[in-house]
């Protein structure tokens, strides 16, 4: 490798690096910033939230990579040229593709890397983020009394209510439990003037101690020939340990998460084939039945019958249809209309009853093919974002953060813009999956050769003198059809403005008589 190879790659691999970090973690903070409800108050240990963020973390990578190239090539590109060091090289007699050579190879290797990523690393981050989500939502949060009002958070057969709770000691004041999580309806009322209620280490018993109160217990018989049974004791320290569930936090498997994001391509093309058949078998038990038994019964025009049961509607017209059916009598009209009548519900009943299994399946089959055009989208968008970003730097020649920053976030905004709406369209069956999934390519990979030829060829692209020079031109051109027309366009303004003076003046010397 040249040396100037060499001091081109060590220019790029550091912005590269940097803003892959920035982008990641701009991204990671949306992340935290939607789940953070979840997050507070389950009492997670760090382990957990670090290993959720982690996953999150990679789930995040096919998002920020393109816009991280984007800026580490607008970077890059655009320090070199501030620095004169692009125009150096130029003099020496190397063209701007060789000068990006070693920078084209890292950006395909990264394209590579970035499709098993993909494919094989963000399948499982998704399965565990997922899987870990649903275990914090179901664990239940910690123990928190309100003054006043009734904690219902350790089982739906029991509430506490207390008074007053010390902030600093946890002392609880006239607390009041109710439980009724024996079998048979029987109620155990507790009144107590002071008392701790706190969970175990391990969270999975509730540690009641509580101080001069009164135990109600009510039992009650299912025979109707025994009165129930009213229990009161009186306690100066009463401990119990009630087990309880759900404030632990467990994880589950996570095999139990099986949607199109946590597959990879050849999962996908597997139950992309198993959804074909599915669907076509849904529609068919849906549809055929419907048409054949109900809608277009005995009809030759629509459906294959024998002789016996085929009517030629041709050979009848809808005016002698009606004629015929106004000259039946009237209970016979009433039984062809509740015939007809029963037939339409039927139709539709069993059309809603059988259309729901074919359109989720057609929902899970357009997700399945979306995903997999979306794992094959994102090298090449990685490649395409490079291309603009590396070109697009050399001819702004601006270094640093600030220019950079805001030309990546328009063109990511357009690609994320573009790429949102095809996979609504393409989730919605709006359009087929491949236009969906690539027209976010289609439309930015023009842009991306324009630049790079633009920059190849040392364009004044964003030169403001140049937009300004050609302007005057164009201005000159256009002089002998628009001068005359700004003459007549300034004359009348002046003739305005003059007969407004006159009309000015009249009526001011109207106002002085």
């Amino acid at each position: 490798m040249k040396t100037i190879h060499k001091l081109v790659l060590k220019a790029y691999l550091g912005p590269l690096v940097m803003t892959f970090f920035i982008v990641t973690f701009v991204l990671m903070m949306n992340f935290v910033w939607r789940f953070i409800d979840d997050l507070t108050g389950k009492g997670l240990s760090i382990d957990v939230i670090i290993e959720l963020l982690f996953y999150a973390t990679i789930n995040m990578i096919p998002l920020g990579l393109p816009l991280a190239l984007l800026l580490a090539g607008i970077m890059t590109m655009g320090n070199m040229g501030e620095n004169f060091e692009l125009q150096a090289m130029k003099s020496a007699g190397m063209s701007l593709m060789r000068i990006m050579q070693p920078l084209i190879v890292v950006t395909l290797l990264v394209s590579v890397g970035s499709f098993f990523l993909v494919n094989n690393l963000v399948p499982y981050a998704y399965k565990r983020s997922m899987m870990i989500l649903s275990d914090i939502k179901r664990q239940k949060q910690v123990l928190e009394f309100k003054d006043g009002l009734f904690f219902n958070g350790i089982d739906e057969n029991m509430s506490i209510r207390v008074e007053h709770q010390d902030p600093e000691t946890g002392l609880l004041h006239d607390v009041l439990i109710y439980d009724s999580r024996s079998q048979g309806g029987n109620m155990t009322t507790t009144m107590a003037e002071t008392g701790y209620i706190r969970l175990s280490d391990d969270k999975k018993f509730l540690l009641v101690t509580l101080y001069n109160g009164d135990n109600y217990q009510l039992t009650r018989n299912t025979r109707w020939y025994t009165k129930n049974a009213l229990r009161h004791d009186k306690f100066d320290v009463q401990d119990m340990t009630i087990r309880m569930e759900g404030f632990d936090f467990q994880q589950s498997d996570n095999t139990m998460i099986n949607n199109s994001q946590s597959k990879n391509i050849v999962e996908l093309q597997a139950a992309i084939d198993s959804l074909n058949k599915v669907v076509s078998e849904a529609v068919a038990r849906t549809y055929d039945p419907l048409l054949k038994d109900n809608i277009f019964t005995n009809d030759i025009q629509v459906l294959q019958l024998p002789d016996s049961l085929r009517i030629d509607k041709s050979e009848f017209k809808d005016a002698d249809i009606l004629d015929s059916i106004a000259k039946l009598p009237l209970r016979r009209r009433n039984e062809i209309w509740n015939s007809a009548k029963i037939m339409a519900q039927n139709s539709r009943n069993s059309l809603n009853f059988d259309e729901g299994t074919a359109k989720e399946g057609l929902n899970q089959l357009y997700r399945s093919k979306n995903d997999w055009h979306k794992k094959l989208s994102l090298p090449i968008s990685v490649i395409i974002f490079f291309m603009i970003g590396a070109p697009l730097g050399a001819i702004i020649r601006k270094g640093g953060m600030g220019t950079p920053i805001v030309i990546s976030v328009v063109f990511f905004v357009i690609y994320y813009v573009i790429s949102t709406s095809g996979e609504k369209m393409a989730k919605e069956g709006t359009w087929d999956s491949f236009t969906g999934m690539w027209i976010s390519s289609f439309i930015l990979t023009p842009i991306a050769i324009y630049l790079m030829i633009k920059a190849t060829n040392d364009s004044s692209l964003l030169d403001t003198d140049w937009y300004d020079a050609q302007f005057k031109k164009i201005k000159k051109k256009l002089a002998p059809v628009w001068l005359p027309i700004a003459k007549r366009v300034t004359a009348t303004k002046a003739w305005r403005k003059m007969r407004e003076k006159i009309k000015q003046r009249r009526l001011n010397k109207a106002t002085q008589r």
